[in-house]
């Protein structure tokens, strides 16, 4: 069972490097590219492109924390998921206020926190649990 431990615990770490790659990458061209990158995220609400940008680096260092086993990385990853969903609220409550914005970011604020979420659960399973049995 420790092999599947393992298994899932590298592939959560993966995810959460790649996807932070990612996130900076795009983040990055969006907020910090030339008129026509900025122009192609068209509606995109501030305050959620600026996070999204900022917690990709949170991302890479949940990463580096899933594979070293780091304690951190288990609130680390629940700090991502929490505050996902706290943006997802906010920008929720920004569409029901008739701001503008793109309809894919409510799919992306979906995607984020259930990727999150399942990081959450895989780290705290086989980081925080088996340490608090007195490994």
């Amino acid at each position: 069972m420790a092999h599947t431990q393992s298994n899932s615990l590298k592939a959560a770490a993966i995810v959460a490097l790649v996807f932070g790659a990612l996130t900076v990458f795009s983040g990055g061209r969006a907020l910090f590219g030339g008129t026509e990158a900025q122009a192609a995220v068209g509606n995109a609400v501030g305050f959620v492109l600026w996070f999204n940008f900022l917690a990709g680096f949170a991302y890479i260092l949940a990463g580096v924390g899933l594979f070293l086993q780091h304690r951190p990385a288990v609130w680390i990853s629940l700090g991502i998921l929490a505050s996902t969903a706290l943006v997802g609220i906010a920008f929720g409550v920004h569409v029901l206020q008739g701001g503008a914005f793109e309809l894919r970011t409510v799919g992306a604020i979906i995607l984020r926190t259930a990727v999150w979420a399942v990081i959450s659960v895989i780290a705290a399973r086989h980081i925080a649990k088996p340490l608090g049995r007195g490994k």
